[in-house]
């Protein structure tokens, strides 16, 4: 066999490879409509504190995937809070899809984690029960070193739901990317939207 022969092998070999590392193995969901209303439902880190509003993720995400994406995020919000205010947002804003990042405080509180998973399980199941579709974040637990919080995983595999599991605990460990302790800068917004904005491609979405 000729050496160019061998030279498209690899070359061919190689890219198969890069396709299956870039696959993800999250559930699909269905494909959002032309005219989709995407609600981001959180607290501080959706409604971007430490950045402007319009350099929040759900603003760069309108931008990144031509939906309208509702900032419903409210600043020092617990996850029982956000369990109880969901679902008249869902009743107004009747969205297609709700992407939720949630449980930052519980955990900076040090409230019962078994609680905040509980709520986060009940926020995704009363959200699908309505017909709409769910992709989860999971927020990292504070420490020396980040990483995501116990349970998101665990959520997100039982429910099947597409999750981005590692962005924040990435972003939020570099101090260029964040503009405190525990929030992002624009910067770090900017790159949590393009990295949710992946997953809800590779999730089918978009």
């Amino acid at each position: 066999m000729h050496t160019n022969s061998f030279s498209k092998i690899f070359i061919f070999i190689s890219a198969c490879s890069l396709l299956f590392a870039c696959s993800s193995d999250n559930p699909k969901i269905s494909l959002l409509p032309s005219g989709a209303t995407i609600l981001a439902f959180g607290d501080s880190i959706t409604y971007g504190t430490g950045a402007g509003r319009n350099e929040s993720y759900p603003a760069i995400l309108e931008t990144l995937s031509g939906k309208t994406v509702i900032n419903a995020g409210i600043p020092v919000e617990i996850t029982a809070e956000g369990r109880k205010r969901l679902p008249d947002l869902l009743e107004k804003h009747s969205p297609d899809l709700l992407i939720l990042c949630h449980g930052g405080n519980d955990m900076m509180r040090q409230m019962n984690g078994k609680v905040m998973q509980e709520n986060l399980r009940a926020m995704i199941r009363d959200t699908r029960n309505r017909g709409v579709s769910v992709v989860l974040i999971s927020v990292p637990k504070p420490a020396l070193f980040l990483s995501s919080a116990d349970g998101y995983e665990q959520i997100a595999e039982e429910l099947s739901v597409p999750i981005e599991d590692n962005i924040l605990a990435d972003i939020l460990s570099d101090n260029a990317l964040k503009s405190d302790q525990i929030h992002p800068n624009a910067k770090g917004y900017k790159i949590l939207a393009e990295a949710i904005h992946i997953l809800l491609q590779e999730s089918g979405a978009l």
